[in-house]
């Protein structure tokens, strides 16, 4: 199968060899987001609600350039640099990624330390 790669401006751009998310068929595979703001590619100041939400806003840009969607996505990791931040992550998340009863499967790991010191990171497969 042939590999595309998907790329947009809508979210942060790579800071290293990898693509924002590469299409195969037709599954999407998405980078590790951090929150990035796309027009600065600053880290969002905030705590994890706020970050949680930059990273989800990120992703969602990065599938609608693949033509897919929050909605189609099957996989999801979270990477989380405190497990004590999950109950706040795991509130903004359901709103993106749960709200319409059909939760991907999901994997949750607390990390030693994350890119550029952020609290969280996620990566989907839609």
């Amino acid at each position: 199968m042939a590999k595309e790669i998907i790329a947009t401006n809508g979210a942060p751009a790579a800071i290293g060899p990898y693509s924002q998310a590469v299409r195969v068929g037709n599954l999407v595979f998405t980078a590790g987001q951090i929150p990035l703001d796309p027009a600065t590619q600053q880290v969002v100041e905030g705590n994890i609600v706020e970050q949680t939400r930059r990273v989800l806003e990120n992703l969602r840009a990065v599938l609608e350039a693949a033509g897919s969607s929050l909605d189609k996505v099957v996989k999801s990791t979270v990477f989380l640099k405190d497990f004590n931040d999950f109950a706040a992550m795991n509130e903004v998340y359901g709103a993106y990624l749960g709200s319409n009863g059909a939760a991907p499967a999901r994997s949750t790991v607390e990390v030693s330390k994350l890119p550029r010191n952020v609290l969280v990171e996620i990566e989907l497969i839609a």
